[in-house]
């Protein structure tokens, strides 16, 4: 597959004058979010999400036609998701490009592997198949034309009590790049706990895709990020099977596994210059700001025992009884 570059230039399809508005309208009428976060959320469709890109959800929704080959990856932010992109780009491409020449060398993960609803619906019909998308949008509002189709789903999520401590330093970080207030972790920590963050509740989002993979495995897949951290070796032939390419014995024996991995550590990429510095094309992100620490169990150098507690009951409460359940070290 051709290394992705999605034109920030291509119209969004049949959004005339009038379909603007209207969109623009229903907007306007959508609760709007009472919290620090920012930018400002309104709520769709039983999710928060930034008016920034809520226009783009909405026509994405509306407009995109999924392929029978495509793999969408998604997930909650700060859950994996930079890493899950280099991965599965990884993954898919290895038949034609290695450590030597892949484009993570010169381009961020999310420029090999573009969130779908940060730009107006793009033309997508010059990438090769399998196409390589991302979003973080929930299942349930995600185009009628991927839960329909044959196209894969892979989701990637991470313990509530990290994700907390992680979108916080990254949601600091940009408010002070924009010159803009900060706000304390205790009410970053409180948002999150009302499901006021980004795409949240978060409990809704994980509970979205863990029950899809439970029912049509062969259609999405379900990851955690500390399994990744654990085995990542074994994790990475999950993916290769599960999007049709699983590693040969050659491979294996060459070492091929060990050599993605590496590629697509936090710290290989890190170190990476062009990761070092620079922001995303076209957002108002350093692309230093998705390589921190990467660390389970980092929260409890953050979270006092009475957050941690808090954040567990409701997870007991709302995600425990799906079989879905964290690790608290």
């Amino acid at each position: 597959m051709a290394h992705q570059q999605l034109s920030s230039q291509s119209p969004i399809v049949g959004t005339e004058e009038h379909e603007r508005e209207a969109i623009d309208e229903l907007i306007a009428t959508l609760p709007i979010s009472k919290g620090l976060v920012r930018p400002v959320h309104r709520l769709y469709q039983n999710f928060w999400c930034p008016i920034t890109v809520l226009a783009n959800v909405i026509t994405f929704q509306r407009h995109f036609k999924a392929k029978d080959k495509d793999i969408v990856l998604i997930s909650h932010p700060k859950s994996g998701t930079t890493w899950l992109k280099a991965l599965v780009f990884s993954i898919v491409n290895r038949s034609h490009l290695d450590i030597s020449n892949t484009p993570l060398l010169t381009s961020n993960p999310h420029e090999v592997v573009p969130f779908i609803e940060y730009k107006p619906l793009p033309d997508l019909d010059g990438l090769a198949e399998p196409r390589l998308l991302a979003t973080h949008i929930p299942y349930l509002s995600l185009p009628e034309s991927i839960k329909r189709s044959d196209c894969q789903i892979i989701y990637i999520c991470r313990n509530p009590l990290d994700t907390v401590v992680s979108s916080w330093h990254f949601l600091v970080e940009t408010a002070q790049l924009m010159d803009e207030p900060v706000w304390s972790l205790e009410e970053h920590f409180e948002n999150c706990c009302q499901g006021e963050i980004f795409f949240g509740p978060f409990w809704e989002h994980m509970l979205g895709y863990w029950k899809e993979s439970l029912e049509r495995p062969s259609k999405v897949l379900f990851l955690k990020y500390e399994d990744l951290k654990e085995d990542i070796g074994g994790q990475l032939k999950k993916l290769a099977e599960f999007v049709g390419l699983p590693f040969t014995e050659e491979e294996e024996e060459g070492g091929v596994i060990e050599e993605i991995a590496k590629m697509c550590s936090l710290k290989t990429l890190k170190d990476l210059e062009v990761n070092r510095s620079g922001k995303l094309p076209g957002r108002n992100f350093e692309k230093r700001s998705f390589f921190r620490k990467g660390e389970v169990g980092d929260w409890a150098n953050h979270l006092t025992p009475a957050m941690a507690d808090q954040l567990n009951s409701i997870m007991q409460e709302k995600i425990t009884p799906f079989g879905l359940e964290f690790k608290t070290r």
